[in-house]
Protein backbone atom coordinates (compact mmCIF):
# COMPACT_ATOMS: atom_id res chain seq x y z
CA UNK A 1 0.00 0.00 0.00
CA UNK A 2 2.81 2.43 0.91
CA UNK A 3 4.58 1.71 -2.38
CA UNK A 4 1.36 2.37 -4.32
CA UNK A 5 0.75 5.66 -2.53
CA UNK A 6 4.33 6.78 -3.15
CA UNK A 7 4.02 6.03 -6.88
CA UNK A 8 0.66 7.82 -7.15
CA UNK A 9 2.03 10.84 -5.31
CA UNK A 10 5.05 11.21 -7.59
CA UNK A 11 2.97 10.72 -10.74
CA UNK A 12 0.25 13.22 -9.90
CA UNK A 13 2.62 15.82 -8.52
CA UNK A 14 4.50 15.82 -11.81
CA UNK A 15 1.24 16.37 -13.70
CA UNK A 16 0.09 19.19 -11.40
CA UNK A 17 3.47 20.96 -11.64
CA UNK A 18 3.19 20.97 -15.45
CA UNK A 19 -0.46 22.04 -15.52
CA UNK A 20 -0.40 24.79 -12.84
CA UNK A 21 0.82 27.68 -15.09
CA UNK A 22 -1.76 26.82 -17.73
CA UNK A 23 -4.57 26.74 -15.19
CA UNK A 24 -3.58 30.12 -13.78
CA UNK A 25 -3.70 31.68 -17.27
CA UNK A 26 -7.07 30.11 -18.07
CA UNK A 27 -8.58 31.36 -14.79
CA UNK A 28 -7.60 34.96 -15.52
CA UNK A 29 -8.92 34.77 -19.07
CA UNK A 30 -12.37 33.69 -17.80
CA UNK A 31 -12.81 36.66 -15.45
CA UNK A 32 -15.62 38.88 -16.79
CA UNK A 33 -15.37 42.64 -17.24
CA UNK A 34 -17.16 44.64 -14.54
CA UNK A 35 -20.52 46.06 -15.56
CA UNK A 36 -22.97 48.56 -14.14
CA UNK A 37 -25.18 45.85 -12.62
CA UNK A 38 -22.61 43.84 -10.69
CA UNK A 39 -23.91 40.71 -8.95
CA UNK A 40 -23.64 40.05 -5.22
CA UNK A 41 -22.27 37.01 -3.42
CA UNK A 42 -22.84 36.30 0.25
CA UNK A 43 -20.01 34.47 2.04
CA UNK A 44 -20.93 33.10 5.46
CA UNK A 45 -17.63 32.82 7.31
CA UNK A 46 -15.88 35.07 4.79
CA UNK A 47 -13.52 37.08 6.99
CA UNK A 48 -10.57 34.65 7.00
CA UNK A 49 -9.31 31.22 5.94
CA UNK A 50 -11.12 29.42 3.13
CA UNK A 51 -13.97 31.93 3.34
CA UNK A 52 -11.63 34.82 2.62
CA UNK A 53 -10.02 32.88 -0.23
CA UNK A 54 -13.48 32.38 -1.74
CA UNK A 55 -14.37 36.06 -1.21
CA UNK A 56 -11.15 37.11 -2.94
CA UNK A 57 -11.85 34.85 -5.93
CA UNK A 58 -15.33 36.37 -6.20
CA UNK A 59 -14.05 39.94 -5.90
CA UNK A 60 -11.56 39.20 -8.67
CA UNK A 61 -14.58 38.36 -10.85
CA UNK A 62 -16.25 41.68 -9.92
CA UNK A 63 -18.83 40.31 -7.49
CA UNK A 64 -19.90 42.72 -4.78
CA UNK A 65 -19.76 40.95 -1.43
CA UNK A 66 -21.64 40.45 1.81
CA UNK A 67 -19.31 38.94 4.40
CA UNK A 68 -20.63 37.43 7.63
CA UNK A 69 -18.67 36.42 10.71
CA UNK A 70 -18.70 36.78 14.49
CA UNK A 71 -15.94 39.37 14.89
CA UNK A 72 -16.09 42.94 13.61
CA UNK A 73 -12.32 43.47 13.51
CA UNK A 74 -11.60 40.61 11.08
CA UNK A 75 -14.60 41.59 8.94
CA UNK A 76 -13.45 45.21 8.68
CA UNK A 77 -9.94 44.09 7.78
CA UNK A 78 -11.27 41.82 5.02
CA UNK A 79 -13.56 44.59 3.73
CA UNK A 80 -10.69 47.08 3.51
CA UNK A 81 -8.36 44.66 1.72
CA UNK A 82 -10.93 43.46 -0.82
CA UNK A 83 -12.28 46.90 -1.67
CA UNK A 84 -8.77 48.31 -2.07
CA UNK A 85 -7.52 45.46 -4.24
CA UNK A 86 -10.53 44.81 -6.48
CA UNK A 87 -12.71 47.97 -6.33
CA UNK A 88 -15.89 46.11 -5.37
CA UNK A 89 -18.42 47.03 -2.70
CA UNK A 90 -18.25 44.93 0.48
CA UNK A 91 -20.92 44.89 3.20
CA UNK A 92 -20.16 43.21 6.53
CA UNK A 93 -22.66 41.72 8.97
CA UNK A 94 -21.71 40.59 12.47
CA UNK A 95 -23.60 37.39 13.35
CA UNK A 96 -22.99 34.13 15.13
CA UNK A 97 -24.46 31.84 12.49
CA UNK A 98 -25.11 29.10 15.05
CA UNK A 99 -27.88 31.20 16.61
CA UNK A 100 -31.46 30.39 15.65
CA UNK A 101 -32.45 33.83 14.34
CA UNK A 102 -29.28 34.56 12.32
CA UNK A 103 -30.43 33.16 8.96
CA UNK A 104 -33.83 34.87 9.18
CA UNK A 105 -32.28 38.24 10.07
CA UNK A 106 -29.70 38.01 7.27
CA UNK A 107 -32.33 37.10 4.69
CA UNK A 108 -34.51 40.01 5.85
CA UNK A 109 -31.55 42.42 5.53
CA UNK A 110 -30.86 41.23 1.96
CA UNK A 111 -34.52 41.23 0.90
CA UNK A 112 -35.22 44.74 2.22
CA UNK A 113 -32.30 46.06 0.14
CA UNK A 114 -33.30 43.99 -2.90
CA UNK A 115 -29.78 42.59 -3.12
CA UNK A 116 -28.91 41.22 -6.56
CA UNK A 117 -27.81 37.92 -4.98
CA UNK A 118 -26.29 35.48 -7.45
CA UNK A 119 -24.26 33.25 -5.15
CA UNK A 120 -24.48 31.95 -1.58
CA UNK A 121 -21.32 30.44 -0.08
CA UNK A 122 -21.84 28.49 3.14
CA UNK A 123 -18.31 28.34 4.52
CA UNK A 124 -18.66 28.90 8.28
CA UNK A 125 -17.63 25.89 10.34
CA UNK A 126 -15.87 24.63 13.44
CA UNK A 127 -13.39 21.79 13.76
CA UNK A 128 -10.42 20.63 15.78
CA UNK A 129 -8.06 17.73 16.33
CA UNK A 130 -10.47 16.05 18.79
CA UNK A 131 -14.19 16.34 19.49
CA UNK A 132 -16.55 13.57 20.64
CA UNK A 133 -15.62 12.02 24.02
CA UNK A 134 -13.44 15.07 24.79
CA UNK A 135 -15.80 18.06 24.43
CA UNK A 136 -18.81 18.98 26.59
CA UNK A 137 -22.30 18.49 25.16
CA UNK A 138 -22.93 22.20 24.58
CA UNK A 139 -19.76 22.45 22.44
CA UNK A 140 -20.84 19.45 20.37
CA UNK A 141 -24.28 20.96 19.84
CA UNK A 142 -22.68 24.26 18.82
CA UNK A 143 -20.60 22.42 16.20
CA UNK A 144 -23.71 20.84 14.70
CA UNK A 145 -25.56 24.18 14.69
CA UNK A 146 -22.68 26.02 13.00
CA UNK A 147 -21.49 23.33 10.58
CA UNK A 148 -24.87 21.95 9.52
CA UNK A 149 -27.89 23.96 10.69
CA UNK A 150 -26.57 27.36 9.53
CA UNK A 151 -25.91 26.02 6.03
CA UNK A 152 -29.39 24.54 5.72
CA UNK A 153 -31.06 27.63 7.20
CA UNK A 154 -29.28 30.18 4.99
CA UNK A 155 -29.92 28.09 1.88
CA UNK A 156 -33.64 28.05 2.66
CA UNK A 157 -34.12 31.68 3.77
CA UNK A 158 -32.11 33.11 0.86
CA UNK A 159 -33.70 30.81 -1.73
CA UNK A 160 -36.30 33.40 -2.86
CA UNK A 161 -33.55 35.93 -3.74
CA UNK A 162 -31.43 33.30 -5.49
CA UNK A 163 -34.45 32.16 -7.49
CA UNK A 164 -35.33 35.75 -8.37
CA UNK A 165 -31.81 36.32 -9.72
CA UNK A 166 -31.40 32.93 -11.41
CA UNK A 167 -29.31 31.50 -12.89
CA UNK A 168 -27.55 31.51 -9.54
CA UNK A 169 -25.32 29.33 -7.35
CA UNK A 170 -24.97 27.77 -3.92
CA UNK A 171 -21.53 26.65 -2.77
CA UNK A 172 -21.46 24.53 0.39
CA UNK A 173 -18.17 23.71 2.10
CA UNK A 174 -17.70 20.15 3.29
CA UNK A 175 -14.35 18.35 3.49
CA UNK A 176 -12.60 15.14 2.50
CA UNK A 177 -13.31 14.31 6.15
CA UNK A 178 -16.95 13.95 5.10
CA UNK A 179 -16.11 11.04 2.78
CA UNK A 180 -15.14 8.60 5.53
CA UNK A 181 -15.65 8.50 9.31
CA UNK A 182 -12.68 9.74 11.37
CA UNK A 183 -12.81 8.31 14.93
CA UNK A 184 -10.68 11.01 16.57
CA UNK A 185 -12.78 13.73 14.84
CA UNK A 186 -16.06 11.84 14.83
CA UNK A 187 -18.43 14.81 15.12
CA UNK A 188 -16.54 16.95 12.61
CA UNK A 189 -16.48 14.24 9.93
CA UNK A 190 -20.16 13.47 10.61
CA UNK A 191 -21.17 17.13 10.12
CA UNK A 192 -19.19 17.33 6.89
CA UNK A 193 -20.79 14.10 5.64
CA UNK A 194 -24.18 15.71 6.35
CA UNK A 195 -23.27 18.75 4.23
CA UNK A 196 -22.14 16.50 1.38
CA UNK A 197 -25.39 14.52 1.46
CA UNK A 198 -27.49 17.70 1.76
CA UNK A 199 -25.72 19.24 -1.25
CA UNK A 200 -26.34 16.20 -3.45
CA UNK A 201 -30.07 16.27 -2.68
CA UNK A 202 -30.41 20.04 -2.92
CA UNK A 203 -28.75 20.08 -6.34
CA UNK A 204 -31.58 17.98 -7.79
CA UNK A 205 -34.28 19.89 -5.90
CA UNK A 206 -33.14 23.23 -7.33
CA UNK A 207 -32.21 22.10 -10.84
CA UNK A 208 -35.48 23.30 -12.40
CA UNK A 209 -35.14 26.63 -10.61
CA UNK A 210 -31.78 27.18 -12.42
CA UNK A 211 -29.85 27.26 -9.15
CA UNK A 212 -26.65 25.22 -9.35
CA UNK A 213 -25.43 23.59 -6.13
CA UNK A 214 -21.76 22.67 -5.60
CA UNK A 215 -19.91 21.17 -2.66
CA UNK A 216 -16.27 21.93 -1.86
CA UNK A 217 -14.44 18.99 -0.25
CA UNK A 218 -10.80 20.01 0.28
CA UNK A 219 -8.06 17.98 1.89
CA UNK A 220 -5.79 19.72 4.43
CA UNK A 221 -5.93 23.51 4.08
CA UNK A 222 -3.30 25.51 5.93
CA UNK A 223 -5.43 28.21 7.56
CA UNK A 224 -3.86 27.97 11.06
CA UNK A 225 -0.48 26.86 12.48
CA UNK A 226 -2.10 23.99 14.40
CA UNK A 227 -3.41 22.51 11.14
CA UNK A 228 0.11 22.48 9.70
CA UNK A 229 1.41 20.79 12.87
CA UNK A 230 -1.40 18.21 12.89
CA UNK A 231 -0.93 17.42 9.19
CA UNK A 232 2.82 16.89 9.62
CA UNK A 233 2.41 14.64 12.64
CA UNK A 234 -0.43 12.46 11.35
CA UNK A 235 -0.04 12.39 7.57
CA UNK A 236 3.66 13.20 7.18
CA UNK A 237 5.15 13.98 3.79
CA UNK A 238 2.08 12.66 2.00
CA UNK A 239 -0.26 15.04 3.82
CA UNK A 240 2.05 18.00 3.25
CA UNK A 241 2.02 17.33 -0.50
CA UNK A 242 -1.76 17.11 -0.50
CA UNK A 243 -2.30 20.34 1.47
CA UNK A 244 -3.09 23.70 -0.15
CA UNK A 245 -3.37 27.31 0.93
CA UNK A 246 -6.78 29.00 1.34
CA UNK A 247 -6.28 31.37 -1.62
CA UNK A 248 -5.71 28.49 -4.03
CA UNK A 249 -8.66 26.56 -2.59
CA UNK A 250 -10.91 29.60 -2.95
CA UNK A 251 -9.87 30.16 -6.56
CA UNK A 252 -10.51 26.55 -7.56
CA UNK A 253 -13.81 26.50 -5.66
CA UNK A 254 -15.25 29.53 -7.44
CA UNK A 255 -13.94 28.61 -10.88
CA UNK A 256 -15.55 25.17 -10.70
CA UNK A 257 -18.75 26.41 -9.05
CA UNK A 258 -19.26 28.73 -12.01
CA UNK A 259 -18.80 25.69 -14.24
CA UNK A 260 -21.61 23.89 -12.36
CA UNK A 261 -19.39 21.16 -10.87
CA UNK A 262 -21.03 19.16 -8.08
CA UNK A 263 -18.04 17.87 -6.07
CA UNK A 264 -14.96 20.09 -5.97
CA UNK A 265 -11.71 18.67 -4.57
CA UNK A 266 -8.80 21.08 -5.16
CA UNK A 267 -5.44 19.51 -6.00
CA UNK A 268 -4.65 16.48 -8.15
CA UNK A 269 -3.39 14.35 -5.27
CA UNK A 270 -6.31 15.21 -3.01
CA UNK A 271 -8.75 14.47 -5.84
CA UNK A 272 -7.16 11.04 -6.33
CA UNK A 273 -7.32 10.24 -2.63
CA UNK A 274 -10.95 11.38 -2.42
CA UNK A 275 -11.80 8.94 -5.20
CA UNK A 276 -10.13 6.12 -3.28
CA UNK A 277 -11.97 7.08 -0.07
CA UNK A 278 -15.32 6.95 -1.84
CA UNK A 279 -14.62 3.52 -3.32
CA UNK A 280 -13.25 1.75 -0.24
CA UNK A 281 -15.70 0.30 2.34
CA UNK A 282 -16.40 2.68 5.23
CA UNK A 283 -15.38 0.01 7.72
CA UNK A 284 -11.88 -0.14 6.16
CA UNK A 285 -11.36 3.63 5.87
CA UNK A 286 -12.52 4.12 9.47
CA UNK A 287 -9.98 1.55 10.66
CA UNK A 288 -7.21 3.24 8.65
CA UNK A 289 -8.06 6.65 10.11
CA UNK A 290 -8.08 5.12 13.60
CA UNK A 291 -4.52 3.85 13.11
CA UNK A 292 -3.34 7.25 11.84
CA UNK A 293 -4.83 8.88 14.94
Amino acid sequence: MKLLLTFLTAFFLSISAYAAPLLATQELENIPVAGADQPYALVAGGSKGIGYGIAEALAKRHYNLILIARHRDTLDKAKHELEAAWHVHVDVLVYDLAHDNAATDIAKWCTERNIHLKMLCNVAGLGGSHDYLTLPLDSLRYMVDLNVSSCMALSLTLLPLLEKNAPSYILNVSSMAGMAPIPVKNMYSATKAAILSFSYGLRYQLKKKHISVSCLCPGPVFTKPEIIKDTKEKLGWFGMQMALGPHRVGEVAIRKTLKHRMIIVPGTLAKTMSGILRILPKRLTTALYAKVG
